[in-house]
């Protein structure tokens, strides 16, 4: 698409924004309405498996298509993509319980993976490097803006009507943003000679699937040293280790090993996977320590989370046009990082006595390093590698991305359970060994146990009505258990955060060891594709 006029461009562009506004609505609007949902469907040892399995499903998809619409064109794997996403977000509406939930997120994570690997890699089809810059904050400010509204309108929503219209809002948006692709996005041939590495991709979608689950229920449904648990880890390794073999020995590797050659390449992908271990992490399980800990309600809690979303926009936004003008990233990518620890480490400070107004200036400090320096890892792998394997390379970006979200929020879900149970088995020791509970009949006690479950905290007409069904002299018991588990929730969630911020805090070392590349002002059209294919390093040094 180098050759389009820059009007084609731009509508090309718009459409890809669309159908990409799509899918971040829809995945933005659960994270505030998640603990309501949660409270009605039952379940909350499955909290984090609702956006695991999301992301489990859109990491498998994210480095297969990547390469895949690199042989065959972007176009088939975007309208695929926005197709099973619609349906995807309406089965999830249909949702009865914690399990079906679950199962239907996964197969809306296939379609948002496919939308996200070919979103950022058409910028990089489009524009050249020094241009990317500005045209990738522009999408990511489109994100961002679904970031902004998706989380208020999913608050407004479960407090107001029926969660399940949470998934269906944005339908009618996801058929526009069809038709737009359909019509606008030109259609490229596949390329002559090349075959499907099918062995690569099923070693690697293997692999990734064991990975993910050794992290998911370790620490949580199984023990760390559990037969099951050594079992994934080990089939893992296994499988790591065919991959990298079918990889070397494949025509068309589904991820060229070459490209790792470029430390520019493997040290960006390894900072991804940190940096989104430690934002997933806390983009996850604030809206928790709104709701839970300080009582906030969903709506108000989406108030409370847009200024991290509206501060990432306009970071996003100015970091991609000081890119594009200097041609130089990387003082922005730490400076971002640097104000993305402090603000976690911010977040680390909360506690029961803190205020809506404190998690708002938090949030904004989180934003705005998250902004900054997000955007700017997907232009340096860019950058970094030749351009027919642009596709292949962005999405790589993307399953480290991932990866590290998964991962992340996996562990410190880990963390969350093994701190909140420990916090609540202590205080709950303290009450029910008191004299006043001794004297309190065995009804009394059992509806004050079922009580104790800091799912509770997430649905306050629960909360009003289980007090209510007690007796007016427990009342005052009642609050002290429901203060005792807020206060749990918040020594949790505290640890959560802190881990968060060391995550980051790696990142922001590593950053120090980026090659700093000037960016090219043309796509590169190099004399020899098998050369540049196989050799990384000569391409790097044509630039």
């Amino acid at each position: 698409m180098q050759h389009l006029d820059r009007r084609k461009k731009l509508t090309i562009l718009g459409a890809m924004m669309a159908a990409m506004l799509f899918a971040a609505l829809n995945q933005t609007i659960v994270g505030t309405a998640l603990p309501k949902i949660v409270a009605d469907l039952g379940g909350m040892e499955y909290y984090s498996w609702v956006f695991t399995v999301y992301m489990l499903a859109a990491t498998v998809t994210t480095v297969l298509v990547g390469k895949l619409s690199d042989i065959y064109g972007r176009k088939p794997f975007v309208v695929i993509g926005i197709a099973v996403f619609i349906v995807g977000s309406f089965l999830c509406g249909l949702a009865q319980d914690i399990i079906q939930l679950i199962l239907y997120r996964g197969f809306q994570g296939l379609g948002g993976g496919i939308i996200m690997a070919t979103a950022f890699t058409v910028v990089g089809d489009l524009f050249a490097p020094r241009e990317r810059g500005r045209w990738q904050g522009a999408m990511a400010a489109s994100f961002g803006l679904a970031s902004v509204f998706g989380p208020t309108l999913g608050g407004y929503i479960v407090d107001h009507t029926d969660w399940h219209w949470i998934f269906w809002v944005f339908l009618p948006f996801g058929f526009v943003a069809l038709a737009l692709i359909l019509f606008l996005f030109p259609s490229v041939p596949k390329r002559k000679g090349e075959s499907v590495d099918y062995l690569g991709s099923a070693l690697l979608t293997v692999l990734i699937v064991q990975l993910l689950l050794a992290f998911s229920w370790a620490g949580a449904k199984f023990a760390w040293d559990s037969p099951i648990i050594i079992g994934l880890f080990a089939g893992s390794l296994i499988a790591l280790v065919l991959f990298l073999l079918a990889e070397k020995a494949a025509r068309n590797p589904v991820l060229p090993l070459g490209l790792f050659r470029d430390s520019v390449f493997t040290l960006s992908n390894v900072i991804g996977f940190l940096m989104g271990a430690g934002m997933f992490g806390a983009i996850m399980y604030m809206p928790y320590f709104v709701q839970g800990v300080m009582g906030t309600s969903a709506t108000i809690s989406g108030y409370v989370m847009m200024p991290l979303t509206l501060s990432m926009v306009i970071a996003s936004s100015l970091s991609g046009q000081l890119v594009s003008r200097s041609g130089k990233y990387k003082l922005l990518a730490i400076v971002g990082l640097f104000i993305m620890v402090a603000g976690m480490l911010l977040l680390y400070t909360m506690d029961r006595s803190s205020t809506n107004w404190t998690a708002i200036w938090f949030n904004m400090v989180v934003g705005i390093g998250l902004g900054i320096a997000f955007p700017i890892f997907t232009l340096t792998i860019q950058n970094a590698v030749p351009d027919r394997e642009l596709g292949v390379a962005t999405s790589s970006a993307q399953l480290f991305r991932q990866l590290g979200g998964t991962i992340g929020v996996s562990i410190m879900g880990t963390v969350l359970t093994n701190r909140m149970n420990s916090r609540i088995t202590e205080q709950m020791t303290q009450v029910t060994g008191s004299g006043e509970s001794a004297r309190m009949s065995d009804g009394a006690a059992a509806s004050l146990t079922e009580i104790a479950n800091p799912q509770n905290l997430m649905d306050p007409e629960k909360m009003a009505a289980a007090r209510q069904s007690l007796a007016p002299e427990l009342h005052e018991i009642f609050e002290q258990v429901i203060g005792l588990l807020r206060e749990a929730m918040s020594y949790a969630l505290s640890g959560v955060f802190l881990l968060g911020a060391i995550v980051v805090s790696l990142a922001l070392v590593l950053t120090f060891f980026l090659k700093e590349i000037p960016l090219r002002s043309a796509n590169n059209k190099p004399e020899s594709l098998e050369e540049e294919s196989s050799n990384p390093q000569v391409y790097a040094k044509t630039r």
